[in-house]
């Protein structure tokens, strides 16, 4: 959860807002509580969608259906306002990961048992979400929730209404939606849903689950390339354990109505032990507990001078106390529990990537970003240290949450973009990066906003960086007007050998790249190129020279130093190619001479070489 911003509102119909949980393609949606006590998610609609007479209709037909679903293993709707000025929805919270995150972050694949009692569990959801006349649409690990007594299926119904009023909407002809590696080949296809849709991309989740992968490969292996796999190809079932082989091929079949139903899948036999391994309920239990330690009393408000310091804390913690022990022993961990923890209450202590602060430094219980998290950090999105395709960076200035304290680069190999990043929260472990603005895009305006980011301890030397679907090791970084590692700084040349040429024959091309000293994010690497023009007619040199100047922004300096396509400068020929690609430079000696090697990021191929000048 992250802290409300200026912008937001403090209360939403009956309900007291207490943070923020996302931003989505509906709107905003917040963590709140009832006067009760009841804990909810409300997502608030956005105004330009609020707007549009369309989208009301179709949002309050959705939200009703949404009502009609019941049964377990979905969010049910608490209460709605369709008709307000900004429309909004509260839904049931659920306090437990995602399972993206479970698989990424916490735990890796599930066992086979756990595996088939989230197929039970989602086959359930999904039998009472077609009864009411839906169908989910985009089935995938980061909208299935984990909880103690089973997964719960959010995010579906109300997408459809945001998709029919917005670009590639549902109800487009040929439009696909859905998340590339968890869609059906119906989806893929443009043709007409029906639950066995659903089904397939369970199937694509399950194996998921027990693997780590999704069947189809991921976007990062090219979305095409995804969506051709999952029409037409098998899937990658490799290390799959044998014993789910049966359950997941047969709802991955290609073939509708060879796949089994959801009922046919609910009614499996499960083994009568915790469905979760017992380590991941426990996680699930301190989850809670951190859940009621937010400020929701659920009595009326008194005045915080009214009650003092040490009763608040006390009854907190009984709160939490009692919320823990009651999941702790539902899954038959309390006793390994308390020993692994030394029955203290430093939720720190053996806990992957904490660290500790000297005295003096920031831990970011002021608020403020913690001193480990300060600095530059890099690395490699798609491809590979030695052969990157894509690459991020981050540097965190000192700042507190609603501060613009993170700038990013992340460079592709067709576009550099940077931008400033807003501090949501951060602590000893983790910090949060939410809204961002674009401050320099190459080629222009070719850049959008980089979404939210989370970046989470891993060593003094590590972080665990995530965005969306996507997550990478970054290491520490250089930072600062030296960034640039001396020995790529320089004047370089390409040399060109000519065979059979006379002993007086001047080569009249030249390829020359110049690197200045700098800091990430400033053009500081200038390529000149002269080569003879040609008659387009006759294919003959002309005698006179094409003249073609470029610069390129620093996009890193991680283990290799990264620069973002070339831009033509004032001045260049007509004839000079406006395109270009990122590149990767790394220098090593050849022949007893300092060599720079140029490779580009768009595709593999043989590196340019140029020697020093």
């Amino acid at each position: 959860m992250d802290a409300l911003m200026p912008e937001d509102p403090q209360q939403i119909g009956p309900f007291r807002l207490l943070g923020r949980l996302g931003v989505g393609g509906m709107g905003r949606v917040y963590l709140a509580r009832s006067a009760g006590g009841r804990t909810v998610a409300v997502k608030l609609v956005r105004p330009e969608l609020a707007a549009q007479d369309e989208f009301r209709r179709r949002f309050t037909r959705e939200v009703e259906a949404l009502e009609r679903v019941g049964g377990s293993g979905t969010t049910p709707v608490i209460a709605s306002d369709t008709a307000a000025e900004s429309p909004w929805v509260a839904i049931g919270y659920v306090p437990g990961p995602s399972l993206r995150s479970v698989v990424v972050d916490q735990y890796g694949p599930l066992p086979a048992h756990s595996v088939r009692a989230l197929a039970a569990g989602l086959a359930d959801a999904l039998g009472h979400v077609h009864a009411a006349g839906l169908l989910h649409r985009d089935l995938k690990p980061s909208n299935i929730l984990l909880t103690v007594d089973g997964p719960r299926i959010i995010d579906f119904g109300i997408a459809r209404a945001v998709d029919t009023v917005t670009d590639g909407g549902l109800t487009t002809t040929g439009a696909v939606v859905g998340s590339p590696g968890f869609m059906s080949p119906e989806q893929v296809r443009g043709e007409r849903l029906t639950p066995a849709s659903d089904i397939f991309c369970m199937g694509a989740v399950l194996a998921y689950a027990a693997t780590g992968r999704p069947p189809f490969g991921s976007a990062d292996s090219g979305v095409h390339a995804v969506l051709f796999r999952i029409a037409h190809e098998e899937p990658d079932l490799a290390g799959l354990p044998p014993e789910l082989e049966s359950l997941v091929r047969g709802c991955l079949e290609k073939d509708p109505a060879a796949r089994p139903t959801s009922a046919e899948l609910a009614n499996v036999t499960l083994p009568d032990e915790p469905w979760l391994p017992a380590g991941l309920l426990a996680g699930l239990g301190r989850h809670a507990a951190r859940l009621l330690d937010a400020d929701g009393d659920p009595t009326p408000p008194t005045p915080v001078a009214a009650v003092p310091a040490a009763p608040r804390r006390r009854r907190r913690t009984a709160l939490a106390a009692v919320c823990v022990a009651a999941v702790l022993i539902a899954a038959g961990t309390f006793a390994a529990l308390t020993v692994r923890d030394g029955g203290g209450t430093d939720n720190t202590k053996g806990t992957p990537g904490a660290t500790g602060s000297p005295a003096g430094a920031s831990d970011g219980s002021d608020g403020s970003v913690p001193d480990d998290f300060l600095g530059a950090w890099e690395g490699v999105l798609r491809g590979s240290a030695d052969a990157p395709y894509e690459t991020g960076r981050i540097e965190i200035t000192q700042g507190r949450a609603g501060e613009k304290t993170g700038v990013y680069v992340h460079v592709s190999g067709e576009r550099l973009c940077m931008g400033r990043s807003t501090l949501v929260s951060a602590d000893a472990d983790r910090i949060v990066f939410g809204e961002s603005d674009v401050t320099t895009s190459v080629p222009e305006k070719r850049c959008t906003p980089a979404a939210h980011q989370t970046l989470a301890v891993r060593s003094p030397d590590v972080l665990q960086w995530t965005s969306g679907e996507v997550s990478a090791t970054f290491h520490r970084s250089k930072s600062g007007p030296e960034a640039v590692p001396p020995a790529f700084v320089g004047h370089w040349q390409q040399r060109f050998d000519i065979v059979d040429a006379p002993p007086d024959y001047e080569d009249p091309r030249s390829f020359g790249m110049t690197v200045t000293q700098g800091p990430v994010g400033a053009p500081l690497v200038r390529f000149t190129e002269n080569y003879p023009r040609t008659d387009d007619e006759t294919g003959e040199e002309t005698g006179d020279l094409v003249h073609c100047e470029s610069t390129a922004v620093l996009g890193g300096v991680g283990d290799l130093v990264i620069l973002g396509p070339p831009v033509l400068e004032t001045g260049s020929d007509p004839e000079c190619s406006s395109s270009g690609s990122s590149q990767n430079l790394r220098v090593d000696r050849f022949e007893g001479k300092e060599r720079l090697l140029m490779y580009g990021m768009s595709t593999d191929g043989e590196p340019a070489e140029y020697f020093r000048r």
